[in-house]
C-alpha cells in the first residue's frame, strides 16, 4: 500500500477493492496502523477511509473496524417467475384484462413531437395531475414527473443522501425499494409494522439511530397490503414533527386503485417531503410515468437531472396518459377494475378464514398477506403449494430483520372458484408441514 495524501490512499484501495486484490468484508488496517505503515498523519488516513465510505467502496463497523462493502446485487424482482407453468400468484401484477389500451387514449388526446429544450411537463398533462392530487398537494408544491415509481424514489434519495445513509422502511418492505437502498449503498434502518402501518416508537428508534430519511407507504403496502389509519398517521406525524430535517417520502403507488383514503405521514414541519403517485397499477407497469408532488426545493434539485435538455420524461408517455387521466371511459374502468379487484381479495380471504387461516387485515392492493403458525417452514409450504399448482412468494423475500413466517399472494387474476381450491391446499399443506 501507498500513498501520501487522502485521494492517494482512496484511489490505491479503491483500484484494489474494484481488481479483487480486497475481497468483500476484509477489514482495513486501523487508521493508526495505516498512517504508522505509510508515515502520515492519522488524519489523512480517516478523511481517506471517509471517502471510501462516501463512495460505497467501504462501510465503517464500529468497533469492528473499516471494512470493505460486498458488491452491490439485485435482489427478488417483482413479475412473472422465468419458466413457471404453476398458477402464478406470486406475481405482484394487475391483472391485464383491466388494463386500458393506451394507443386508443393517445391517438384520441393527439401527439405533436417533442424537441430539445421544451417544457418537461406538458401543460394539460399537470392540470390534470393536480385535479388528481387535489387537496393532498400543498401550498406551493412543486410537480415533477419520473419513469415510474421505483425511479422516483431512487430520485429522491439520490438529491439528498449518500452511500452508507440510513433509511428508515417499513418491514417487511416492498422489494424495489430494498433493491434501491442495495444498488445505491444506502441502509435499510427496518421499521416494525403492525395493522395499521409503522409502528411510531419503532419509526422514533430508527430516527434516533440515525436514519436520514423514511420512505413509507400510506396504503396498499406491499407485500402486507396494509395502510395507515387516521390516528396512526397523526402519531406518526408527532414523530417526524421533532426530526424536520429527515427526507418524508410516501410512495402512493395505489392511488388509482385504492379503497383505503391517504393520510399523509410528513409533518407542518417536515422540509423534505414528496408524494409519488404512479399510474403503473392502473393504467399498466409500461406506462413509466410517476408524479412527484414535493417541496419546492426538492422539485428544484430533481429539476437538475429531469431537465429539458436531454433528460425528461417522454412526452410520448405524458400525451398516452393524459389521454388515459382525462378520458370518463378510462375513469370508468379504473373504477369498474377496483371493485373487481376487492372481490378477488374478499373471496380468498373469505376462503381462508373458512378453512382457519388467517389473513393481515385491513387489506388493499393486489396482495393478501398470510401469516403462518410460529414455527412453520415456510419454504416447505411454498414447495408443497407449488406441487399442487400455484406459485406464491415466502415472506421471507421482503423481510429486512427476521421475522415470523408469512405468504404473500398476488389476488389479481385470481378467480373466487379457484381461491376456495387455494385455501383448502393450503391448509393440507399446512397439516403435512
Amino acid at each position: 500500500m501507498t500513498g501520501k495524501t487522502a485521494s492517494d490512499i482512496f484511489e490505491r484501495i479503491r483500484r484494489e477493492a474494484h481488481a479483487g486484490q480486497l475481497a468483500a468484508g476484509q477489514t482495513l488496517p486501523s487508521v493508526r496502523e495505516m498512517a504508522d505503515r505509510l508515515d502520515v498523519n492519522r488524519n489523512t488516513v480517516a478523511a481517506a477511509y471517509r471517502k471510501l465510505v462516501a463512495a460505497g467502496i467501504a462501510q465503517t463497523l464500529g468497533r469492528n473496524g473499516t471494512v470493505i462493502r460486498p458488491a452491490a446485487r439485485l435482489g427478488e424482482q417483482e413479475g412473472l417467475l422465468p419458466g413457471s407453468v404453476l398458477a402464478d400468484l406470486s406475481s405482484g401484477n394487475p391483472d391485464p384484462a383491466w388494463l386500458p389500451d393506451p394507443l386508443q387514449a393517445l391517438a384520441a388526446s393527439g401527439y405533436r413531437p417533442a424537441l430539445y429544450g421544451q417544457p418537461v411537463l406538458d401543460p394539460a398533462l399537470e392540470q390534470l395531475a393536480r385535479q388528481w392530487f387535489g387537496a393532498d398537494l400543498r401550498e406551493g408544491d412543486g410537480l415533477v414527473l419520473a419513469h415510474g415509481a421505483v425511479d422516483a424514489i431512487e430520485r429522491l434519495l439520490a438529491a439528498y443522501l449518500v452511500a452508507g445513509d440510513k433509511v428508515a422502511v417499513e418491514d417487511p418492505c416492498f422489494l424495489g425499494s430494498l433493491n434501491i437502498l442495495h444498488s445505491t449503498g444506502l441502509a435499510a434502518a427496518p421499521v416494525a409494522m403492525d395493522a395499521h402501518g409503522m409502528r411510531p416508537q419503532a419509526l422514533e428508534a430508527a430516527l434516533a439511530n440515525g436514519a436520514q430519511a423514511v420512505l413509507c407507504t400510506p396504503r396498499a403496502q406491499n407485500p402486507t397490503g396494509c395502510g395507515l389509519s387516521e390516528q396512526r398517521a397523526r402519531e406518526l406525524r408527532r414523530v417526524l414533527a421533532r426530526h424536520p430535517h429527515v427526507l418524508v417520502i410516501e410512495d402512493d403507488h395505489f392511488a388509482l386503485l385504492a379503497e383505503a383514503p391517504y393520510f399523509s405521514i410528513a409533518a407542518k414541519a417536515t422540509t423534505r417531503r414528496a408524494l409519488v403517485r404512479s399510474v403503473s397499477k392502473g393504467f399498466g407497469p409500461d406506462l413509466r410515468l410517476a408524479f412527484i408532488a414535493t417541496d419546492a426545493g426538492t422539485a428544484a434539485r430533481l429539476g437538475m437531472r429531469l431537465a429539458p435538455g436531454t433528460t425528461w420524461v417522454s412526452h410520448l408517455l405524458q400525451a398516452a396518459v393524459r389521454g388515459l387521466l382525462g378520458s370518463d371511459a378510462a375513469r370508468a374502468r379504473l373504477h369498474a377494475a377496483k371493485a373487481a379487484y376487492a372481490t378477488r381479495r374478499k373471496a380468498l380471504i373469505d376462503a381462508l378464514s373458512a378453512e382457519g387461516i388467517a389473513t393481515g387485515q385491513p387489506c388493499d392492493g393486489f396482495n393478501v398477506w398470510i401469516p403462518l403458525p410460529e414455527g412453520r417452514d415456510v419454504h416447505r409450504t411454498a414447495q408443497g403449494l407449488a406441487r399442487c399448482g400455484w406459485a406464491v412468494r415466502t415472506g421471507d423475500a421482503f423481510a429486512i430483520a427476521p421475522g415470523a413466517p408469512a405468504l404473500r399472494v398476488t389476488v389479481s387474476t385470481l378467480e373466487p372458484g379457484d381461491a376456495a381450491r387455494f385455501a383448502a391446499q393450503l391448509r393440507d399443506c399446512l397439516g403435512r408441514v
